[in-house]
């Protein structure tokens, strides 16, 4: 069997015939390392070569009676394991390999042994031409070492960035991270004759509706549309729009939407509504991927007769317009790899089409903020705070205004951090007079699937007191019952 990487000297590797197995298995000696004769290493002719390796007395393998032979460690005996020519790998006197605190391997030295002197790796150690280099005069190439920094060659991921480095993305939690789970065994005809009796009769059974809606997931609540019409010839949505009332009924009629459908008639509502919610369409067209997008376009023209980006150019105007536009293709990049050199010439041209020209350049900021993928852009904004000392955000509010303005601070805000992003999204809809029930419902029913659990620790770290909390001292009633549902839980 060949090892890739590593071609075979004369001789072969392992020798001619079958390597021979001791009776009792490896090693074949009791209490010594490398076996005796006929074993490993083999005889002349095989792999290694005899010049050079096994080395002479003194070196490794180590003397009959165990491995290491003598106290302080790997290698055995002075002189290492064995000196290369020319300096190469292995490294010289001293041991295998060095840790110098802040290098690469990065591990505390242990006393005599492994790690405990300049070596492989290490600054000042044995291996002058750099790692990877060229293999010394007379070596076997050494196979490669993947995902290794090589401060020997500048073109290692696109250059390195200066300051402290930022961490790629924002701390991602693993697993689901909703708070609606598919409810086990749920049966869609049972679901309906449970809702056809909380709505029959004298008065409604609100807390039927809210412990079934609120434990069945999106996928498992759809469907119950078309049950309900097959087992009782009656439209499940005008039945709960002529029993219900206010925002316990918009939540209710929201939950029975698919996410792309609700979030097509969100947008047709911010569009067409009495004025525009700007806000609105911002949050969906930034924060959804590229799929959502295209299939939302697709169902808006097929409910409403007009493409969304005609009925987006007829509402906004000028660079606004743009911005919306653009975020309505569904084109953003979405590759997860970063190329930091690029990242840096994004950075250099943010800054030059604003901080450092009279004006604003905004369909710089346009091109990049929404073509641009978020793992990426994060890495620009980090390079623009390292390049001009200042927050991407801080120079958009100093270089624009309007809602051009909050536009482009909103999608920098959902890029950086997308549950922080709708955390304070919620906070603005429950604070002050009012509540803004419409991005309350929207928020709460979209991402109870996505990121809830994630959504509530950012609130809690940016505002001191959990979602729950907050929910529960700002709405009432079964509305509230509800959206405490999809919370899931207080923190």
């Amino acid at each position: 069997m060949s090892y890739p990487g590593y071609p075979p000297a004369g001789g072969s590797y392992p020798p001619a015939g079958q390597y021979q197995q001791a009776p009792g298995g490896y090693p074949p000696q009791p209490g010594a390392y490398p076996p005796q004769g006929g074993y490993f290493p083999p005889q002349p002719g095989a792999f290694p070569p005899g010049a050079g390796y096994p080395p002479q007395a003194g070196g490794y393998p180590p003397q009959a009676g165990g491995y290491p032979s003598q106290a302080g460690g790997y290698p055995a005996q002075a002189g290492g394991y064995p000196a290369a020519p020319g300096g190469g790998f292995p490294p010289q006197a001293g041991g295998y390999p060095a840790a110098q605190p802040g290098t690469y391997p990065n591990m505390p030295p242990a006393a005599g042994g492994w790690g405990g002197q300049p070596g492989f790796g290490a600054p000042g150690g044995g291996m002058p031409q750099g790692y990877p280099g060229a293999p010394a005069p007379g070596q076997q190439p050494m196979p490669a070492f993947p995902g290794a920094p090589n401060p020997s060659m500048p073109g290692y991921g696109g250059g390195v960035p200066t300051g402290p480095t930022p961490p790629a993305a924002p701390a991602v939690n693993k697993g689901y991270r909703g708070t609606i789970k598919d409810f086990p065994g749920a049966d869609p005809l049972r679901d309906v004759e449970v809702l056809r009796k909380a709505m029959k009769g004298f008065g409604t059974d609100e807390n039927a509706i809210i412990e079934l809606l609120g434990s069945r997931s999106n996928k498992q609540r759809v469907p119950l549309k078309a049950a309900y019409k097959t087992t009782y010839g009656k439209d499940l949505v005008s039945d709960l729009k002529s029993e219900l009332r206010g925002n316990f009924e918009d939540l209710v009629l929201a939950m029975l939407k698919t996410p792309t459908h609700f979030d097509a008639s969100e947008l047709r509502e911010a569009i067409s509504g009495a004025g525009t919610d700007e806000a609105c369409l911002i949050e969906i067209l930034s924060s959804r991927s590229n799929a959502e997008i295209q299939e939302i376009t697709k169902i808006y023209k097929a409910e409403y007769g007009k493409s969304l980006e005609d009925a987006i150019s007829g509402d906004t105007s000028g660079h606004f317009r743009r911005l919306l536009v653009s975020l309505s293709q569904g084109n953003r990049d979405e590759r997860a790899t970063v190329d930091i050199s690029m990242a840096k010439q994004d950075a250099q041209k943010l800054y030059a089409a604003g901080e450092k020209k009279v004006g604003t350049d905004e369909s710089q900021f346009n091109a990049i903020l929404c073509a641009r993928s978020k793992p990426h852009l994060r890495q620009v904004f980090h390079e623009y705070q390292q390049m001009c000392g200042k927050d991407i955000e801080k120079s958009i509010c100093g270089e624009m205004s309007g809602n051009v303005e909050s536009g482009m601070v909103a999608v920098v805000k959902c890029i950086k951090n997308t549950p922080a992003y709708f955390a304070e999204r919620l906070h603005k809809s429950m604070q002050g007079a009012g509540t803004k029930d419409r991005t309350l419902i929207r928020i709460m029913v979209s991402r109870s699937e996505v990121d809830m659990l994630d959504i509530r620790q950012e609130y809690l770290r940016l505002y001191g007191k959990s979602l729950y909390t907050a929910i529960s001292g700002d709405t009432s009633g079964d509305y509230k019952k509800l959206l405490l549902k999809l919370c899931g839980g207080s923190d």
